[in-house]
């Protein structure tokens, strides 16, 4: 297995930041969407100045994932009111876990997950929950495997489109 570093993200590091979001982003939902829906999340949920307000975040912490200097995937965790559904001060949002499909299979995503786990367990929190698209069977069961389990739906807007996440939680 590769060396997998984890590092803080920061201001500095924004275009980094940027570019990794929208690749990641694009491989992971670019075949079931419109070109337009695609293009104009990509720009909107990964401008810098989008950026610039979550890294500022003191409710908000990013990740990257290093393999041989290359950034191959990032986290991005949320707590108390940055959370995007549940604003609970008992509860950490894994709201991003991407890695570049050529790093599949690498255990990149576990070191991440297991770096969220990391933090849950410093902030003293009794839960971690997230939302995975319903039509992602390879998180679904990554999370599951891991301890998941499903405890709603929520609708998740792409441009025009509307999906479904599943939404799981573990308790610590």
């Amino acid at each position: 297995m590769e060396n997998i570093m984890i590092l803080g993200v920061t201001l500095n590091d924004i275009e980094q930041l940027q570019t990794i979001g929208r690749e990641t982003f694009s491989e992971t939902f670019s075949s079931s969407k419109t070109k337009e829906d695609m293009a104009k999340y990509l720009a909107d949920s990964f401008s810098i100045e989008k950026l610039s307000e979550e890294l500022n975040n003191e409710h908000s912490e990013f990740y990257f994932a290093i393999i041989d200097d290359k950034v191959v995937g990032y986290l991005k965790l949320n707590f108390g009111s940055s959370q995007s559904e549940i604003q609970d001060s008992i509860s950490l949002e894994i709201e991003r876990i991407y890695v570049l499909q050529e790093y599949h299979g690498k255990k990149v995503g576990q070191v991440l997950y297991e770096k969220s786990m990391q933090v849950a367990e410093d902030k003293k929190v009794d839960y971690v929950w997230l939302g995975v698209w319903e039509e992602n069977p390879r998180a679904i069961r990554f999370y599951q495997k891991n301890g998941f389990v499903e405890f709603d739906k929520h609708i998740f807007r792409l441009g025009d489109d509307e999906q479904t996440d599943i939404m799981m939680k573990k308790f610590l």
